[in-house]
């Protein structure tokens, strides 16, 4: 209950700063073009907080904090005084409406910027890409590449870590075409690029893990069997399993790797387990009946228990330290391969080439939220600039409804000169509507599936 309530409480911070965000870019940018704004809401629903501004400006938090509003005098949405009408929004130059709209995203991107620029103000590490081991007949072996080669770049761009390698492949989700690889020897100045054909690659494929679907493992030291967390309802805490338990055998068979217990717990759902751990020197017998789960499909059992992980070596890290202006760069470069790739991905999965299953709503998030928190608040702070990549590209998208939308109605209006007629704004803002409510369920639904 704890920790669920403790999941409750970080995504709705989460969601609050990147909605706050959002919106008081629209606020900011309407205030500095002279319209009155009426209310500023966190979230929807009935008003919990509610106090004014200087300005007459009634500012909210609403009961459901899954987005919020910025209400501006609009003649269009209700009597304006005729005091206020030089104010009203509707009133303004269309080019003063477009800043207005485009404020909310451009505010989510800069917080993302502010936010990575921190980030890598302080420091940045990551696990080098060197392989351990090549599947035979992936695309990684008919590449050229071989065991004990650090990958340098994919398709031009440059892969200094692990992470790196993952967001360039994660690039290709569904694309088709050449895939180009550069490695080298550890030590060598000298680097090979070859390249291997793909065709709709992971098509469909719901969460895939890249490297496996690559071919390569990475090197890393042997992770044993240690417990490193326990979770408070899972079947390992009430076999009596404490953090830091070394896990020796099995039902008679020796633990000698994590994944030799991962295996072993995935394979007896609901099957009483005998399991020896050594604790503080003493060795000492566990029962634990691990708990049947859908995984993908297919049942298979979990105890509730992480992995304690091993330290990586010094020569096996990578460590990037940057200026202010260096730092400045890398945020902007980073931010902008996100909000790309965020189209990239829309555009892809409404081509059928991702999976939709790969839409991920509420739950999701919330869940990330919370994990990524309990790991740490740098992990924490990735996210939330993440997170608001993705609300500020989403809200681009050309959706009635969406500040895209709007920004569409406005560059129109633009283009010849008058509004489009209100009766056909009213029908693409039910479309738009519609729209959005889909594949906000969509999402819920994969959400519950996955759950």
């Amino acid at each position: 209950m704890l920790e669920t309530l403790q999941t409750v409480l970080i995504a709705l911070a989460t969601f609050a700063i990147v909605v706050t965000v959002h919106e008081y870019g629209h606020f900011l940018v309407a205030r500095l073009n002279g319209v009155k704004v009426l209310r500023f809401s966190i979230g929807f629903g009935r008003s919990l907080v509610t106090w004014r501004g200087r300005a007459g400006t009634e500012f909210v938090i609403a009961a459901l904090p899954l987005g919020g509003y910025v209400r501006m005098a609009d003649e269009r949405e209700g009597d304006v005084d005729e005091a206020d009408l030089p104010l009203a929004f509707n009133r303004q130059p269309v080019w003063s409406r477009m800043a207005i709209a485009a404020a909310g995203p451009l505010a989510n991107f800069l917080l993302a910027v502010v936010v990575l620029w921190a980030l890598f103000l302080r420091g940045e590490a990551g696990l080098v890409p060197l392989i351990g081991a090549v599947e035979p007949e992936s695309l990684a072996d008919m590449a050229g590449l071989e065991s004990g080669h650090e990958i340098v770049s994919i398709d031009g761009r440059v892969t200094p870590t692990v992470s790196a390698v993952n967001f360039a492949l994660l690039e290709r989700l569904g694309d088709s075409g050449q895939l180009s690889v550069a490695i080298k020897r550890p030590g060598s100045d000298v680097s090979r690029e070859s390249s291997v054909a793909i065709f709709q690659w992971l098509k469909d494929q719901e969460e895939p893990n890249l490297l496996e679907a690559f071919g390569v493992s990475i090197q890393l030291p042997l992770v044993i069997p240690r417990v490193g967390g326990l979770s408070e309802d899972g079947a390992a805490i009430e076999a009596g399993f404490q953090v830091n338990d070394l896990i020796i055998s099995a039902d008679g068979q020796d633990m000698t790797l994590w994944m030799d217990w991962v295996q072993h717990v995935r394979a007896r759902p609901d099957m009483p387990t005998s399991v020896t751990v050594e604790r503080a020197g003493v060795r000492q017998n566990l029962v634990v009946t691990p708990a049947p789960i859908d995984a993908a499909g297919e049942i298979v059992g979990a105890v509730g228990m992480s992995v304690s992980l091993p330290e990586i070596p010094e020569a096996q890290q990578r460590r990037f330290e940057r200026g202010p202006l260096e730092a400045l760069w890398a945020a902007l470069e980073r931010t902008g391969d996100l909000v790309g790739f965020t189209f990239t991905s829309i555009s892809r999965m409404l081509q059928g080439l991702i999976s939709p299953a790969n839409l991920s709503g509420p739950l999701t998030i919330a869940q990330v939220a919370a994990s990524t928190a309990e790991a740490g608040w740098v992990a924490w702070f990735g996210f939330v600039a993440l997170l608001s990549v993705s609300l500020g590209a989403l809200n681009l998208l050309p959706i009635p409804v969406l500040d895209g939308g709007h920004l569409v109605f406005y560059v129109v209006e633009a283009l010849i000169g008058r509004p489009l007629p209100e009766r056909v704004q009213l029908v693409g803002y039910q479309m738009g509507l519609v729209m959005v409510l889909s594949i906000m369920v969509f999402a819920l639904y994969n959400d519950i599936s996955k759950f």
